[in-house]
């Protein structure tokens, strides 16, 4: 048998081996191998059987052994891999090294504890010897005698204080037996996990939820490909929609893909889905990159065997080698976060809508503010669209007050970080025993420093922003590539004394509220506080468990939670993500404030948003405000189509990097042309122009932008024209399919 193996060794070239007899009962397409090339091991996937070597077979090399027991990859996921590396232009080595995590690449094993128990009763004169002979052996022996069931034998070693050498001699004689016990080290099973508990009996469906679920079902009954895209109101339901889909999935036989957009969501969702299915007997498995490589490892096993047939988890759990996959949900598909900013930079809902194609399974993404390129697919009639548009038991909408900042500064004489409004609702919440988050996508304590005397600015040195002012350690720091240094107590430049921190960070408002709330419990929830393992799962069961007042925090807060008791939220400044230069900016904004507005009024009290700007008069705050997505799609749309952006073609990305700027452009420009003469009318070219950031890490940044409806052949032709075009040295470049921000 002649196979077709990817090496995982550095380079992208299919390579030819022989398949040794007692090797082939365990080779099947996606079985990761060790492999012989030049005179050392590596690891490689099967991609193919029996095919035809471009060797001849005298000088084929054999396959040295099989790594893991189950194929790493089921054959949708090998196709979706091959679609991944053509779509994305990506190498084939990076894609496969993406989907399979490392702990199972590197073949590592099961974690195994030993255990003891007694394997014949002794005589009278036995026992008599063994005392005599060995004290220590006779000792657990008779410990052991009175166990019901065998006991951890590094427990009752330590226990009794007796060396591994004893048990090793009555093991010898046959008077004690030894077994090996797999423990599953299985991720979100700790007592932080406690608090997310959820009741295992289903809620009755309003008449809404029961038309979603009847709709979706047909398509499941059908065994064919689908999407639905769930359109639905923060609080109406979308999550118990999804896990009777799933309900129904495992009931037939089949397995789910359950996907959140950050790592933070997981723990909630997690506990979902055990509280409904693991009274069941049905095992959930949790899956992103901040898990340890062993709870990814018995997780992938778990998967890969079949045990467990449901997985919950970040855009990578899309890679899960699941079997017979019949239904993949993609929750907060709006997200950015499922675009992966690293090589291979793929987006997880379109991998996820491309896999759910690949198996003949059912895709159902949902939110309450879907993506303008979701909308798109339902409109051409790709996708089916169902609706949510009240909230559950009939709950009210919150209340968006928009407060114009302007007015404030003028009233304030000064620059303001907390309005009048929002500081009376929150003092009118703490009196009322109800919780209140604000929310600020900006972490630190101002977003930089400036000198009123000269104008001097506080810049990296080795990026084109500013330091981000931290006053808990009186640091300056960038958040592009870790530097950091004190704060200056005189300005560098003209030694004022008159230089000081402007703008707002998460550590700024977190001061202003221990300002007007001196006796409310506060907590802060941003990269600077959450370093620490389990840190942000503790925070978030102390609030849900009303011991804080008060949660101030950045994105990691801003969509998906669930608190009843929370009935204000707060928009410290809406007009972050709003004045950027990204054509999303209105669409983003507008998904931003709907999306943390939605945490508010959960329960059973109303509840209320307070939005922060300088631009109240904007669409994106206005409809959001009405709670009018139609309305906001139509206008968003308009715009598009008149420009020609994404959904109604599609942006390639390529950006170039180096430390010579001048040399950059240079070879920028002569791409450019090259691609003009090959490509022509079949894609619109703008730039080379720098990049909004223009420089990282010492490196500079220029950028072309490839606007096609044609995308797949385009990227073929790009590659091509890469892999001959000669590259100078200190200049890099990369590909970006789809790019989700233009920064």
């Amino acid at each position: 048998m002649i196979v077709a193996v990817q090496p995982l060794a550095g380079f992208d070239k299919l390579l030819h081996y022989r398949v040794p007899e007692e090797l082939r009962a365990d080779l099947r397409p996606g079985s990761l191998v060790r492999i012989p090339i030049s005179h050392r091991q590596h690891i490689g996937l099967v991609l193919a059987l029996d095919v035809t070597p471009d060797v001849p077979l005298a000088k084929l090399k054999a396959l040295t052994s099989v790594v893991q027991e189950f194929p790493a990859l089921t054959p949708d996921l090998i196709e979706l891999a091959r679609w991944m590396h053509t779509y994305y232009a990506a190498r084939m080595e990076s894609v496969l090294e993406t989907m399979i995590p490392t702990a199972v690449r590197s073949g590592a094993r099961l974690k195994h504890d030993k255990y003891l128990s007694v394997a014949r009763q002794l005589t009278a004169v036995e026992e008599t010897a063994l005392a005599a002979r060995a004290p220590k052996g006779a000792k657990l022996f008779a410990f052991l005698r009175q166990q019901f069931k065998p006991v951890k034998k590094s427990l009752v070693l330590s226990r009794l204080d007796i060396t591994a050498a004893v048990a090793t001699a009555l093991l010898k004689h046959g008077y004690l037996r030894e077994e090996l016990r797999h423990v599953e080290r299985v991720a979100y099973s700790d007592n932080w996990a406690e608090g997310e508990a959820v009741v295992a009996l289903p809620p009755q469906l309003n008449p809404e939820q029961a038309s979603v679920v009847e709709s979706i079902g047909k398509s499941l009954a059908g065994g064919k490909f689908a999407v639905h895209l769930l359109n639905g109101v923060t609080g109406s339901g979308k999550t118990e929609v999804y896990l009777r889909a799933v309900e129904s999935v495992l009931a037939a036989g089949g397995s789910a893909i359950y996907l959140v957009p950050e790592v933070a969501l997981t723990p909630q969702t997690v506990a979902r889905l055990r509280g409904r299915f693991e009274a069941a007997g049905q095992q959930t498995v949790v899956w992103h990159s901040h898990l340890s490589e062993g709870e990814r490892l018995d997780g992938w096993v778990a998967l890969a065997s079949g045990r467990a047939r449901v997985v919950v988890g970040a855009r990578s759990a899309i890679f899960a080698p699941v079997p017979n996959l019949r239904l993949i949900v993609v929750d907060e598909e709006h997200e950015p976060a499922y675009k992966q900013d690293e090589t291979p930079r793929y987006h997880g809902r379109d991998v996820a809508v491309y896999r759910a194609k690949l198996a003949k399974a059912v895709c159902v993404l949902g939110s309450a503010t879907p993506s303008l390129e979701s909308v798109a697919n339902v409109r051409a009639g790709k996708y089916q669209l169902e609706r949510l548009t009240k909230r559950v038991d009939d709950k009210k909408l919150p209340d968006i007050l928009v407060v114009d900042m302007r007015i404030e500064v003028m009233r304030q004489r000064g620059m303001v970080t907390l309005s009048r409004q929002l500081v009376d609702h929150m003092h009118q919440r703490f009196e009322r025993r109800e919780q209140t988050i604000l929310f600020l996508n900006r972490r630190g304590y101002s977003s930089s420093m400036l000198c009123r005397k000269c104008g001097h600015v506080e810049e990296c040195p080795h990026c084109s922003v500013t330091m981000t002012y931290h006053r808990a350690d009186e640091t300056l720091k960038c958040h592009l590539c870790g530097q950091q240094h004190g704060a200056p107590v005189v300005c560098p430049s003209c030694a004022s004394p008159e230089i000081r921190w402007r703008g707002l960070g998460t550590q700024r408002v977190e001061e202003a509220v221990r300002r007007v709330l001196p006796r409310a419990r506060i907590e802060r929830v941003d990269a600077d506080t959450m370093s620490k393992k389990h840190r942000f799962r503790e925070i978030l069961g102390d609030f849900r468990a009303g011991k804080i007042d008060v949660l101030i925090g950045t994105q990691m807060i801003g969509k998906g939670l669930d608190f009843p008791n929370v009935t204000l939220v707060g928009l410290v400044d809406a007009d972050l993500s709003m004045h950027v230069p990204d054509f999303r900016a209105n669409e983003r904004t507008f998904q931003l404030i709907v999306q943390v507005a939605g945490r508010a009024g959960r329960g059973d009290r109303a509840g209320e948003v307070v939005v922060q700007t300088f631009t109240p008069q904007s669409d994106a705050i206005q409809f959001a405000k009405r709670a009018d997505f139609d309305g906001f799609v139509e206008g968003e749309l308009t715009m598009r189509k008149n420009f020609a952006y994404p959904p109604y073609r599609h942006l390639i990305h390529h950006q170039f990097r180096g430390l010579n700027p001048e040399k950059i452009v240079f070879f920028a420009e002569h791409w450019k042309k090259q691609v003009e003469a090959t490509l022509g009318d079949i894609v619109e070219i703008r730039g080379p122009s720098a990049a909004p950031i223009e420089k990282v890490k010492d490196e500079y940044r220029y950028q072309i932008w490839y606007f096609t409806t044609r995308t797949a052949h385009v990227v073929a032709e790009l590659v091509k024209l890469q892999a001959a075009y000669k590259w100078p040295t200190g200049v890099s470049q990369v590909l970006d399919v789809d790019p989700m921000s233009l920064v």
